[in-house]
C-alpha cells in the first residue's frame, strides 16, 4: 500500500518535487516505512490506524520521498566511506541523519515516525 500518493504528496504536503516516477518513489518510501514499523500497519490496516498514526505516516512518507530524491546518489552508492586526499566522507549514522535496517534517513524523520507508537521492537 502506498501511504501518501502524487495527489497527497502535491495538495497537502505541498512538496517541491516532480520527478517522473514520484508514485514509484512514495511506494518505495510506503515500504520502508513497513520495514521500520515491523509490518504493524500490514496487519493492522492502515485505516485501523487512529487519525493521528495515519497522519504521522502519510507525512514520513513525504519526508522519506524528499529524502530519497534528494540524496538518490548518496543513497545508491555501495561505499560506506571514502577518503580522497586526507579528507573522509563517511555514510551511515551521524546528529542528522539515521540508518535504521538498512534504511537512510533524517533523524527528525525517524523521530516523527516513532510519535507513531510503531516502531518500538517487541522483545
Amino acid at each position: 500500500m502506498i501511504y501518501a500518493d502524487e495527489t497527497f504528496y502535491k495538495n497537502e504536503y505541498l512538496g517541491i518535487h516532480t520527478p517522473e516516477q514520484l508514485n514509484r518513489i512514495l511506494k518505495t518510501a510506503s515500504q520502508h516505512i513497513d520495514t521500520l514499523t515491523f509490518n504493524r500497519i500490514v496487519g493492522m490496516g492502515f485505516d485501523n490506524l487512529t487519525p493521528f498514526q495515519q497522519s504521522v505516516i502519510r507525512e514520513v512518507c513525504c519526508q522519506m520521498a524528499d529524502f530519497m530524491i534528494e540524496n538518490k546518489d548518496l543513497i545508491e552508492t555501495a561505499l560506506s566511506s571514502y577518503s580522497i586526499n586526507g579528507v573522509s566522507m563517511n555514510f551511515g549514522d551521524s546528529w542528522n541523519v539515521v540508518t535504521m535496517n538498512g534504511i537512510a534517513m533524517k533523524r527528525s524523520t525517524f523521530e516523527l515516525l516513532n510519535q507513531s507508537g510503531l516502531t518500538r521492537k517487541v522483545i
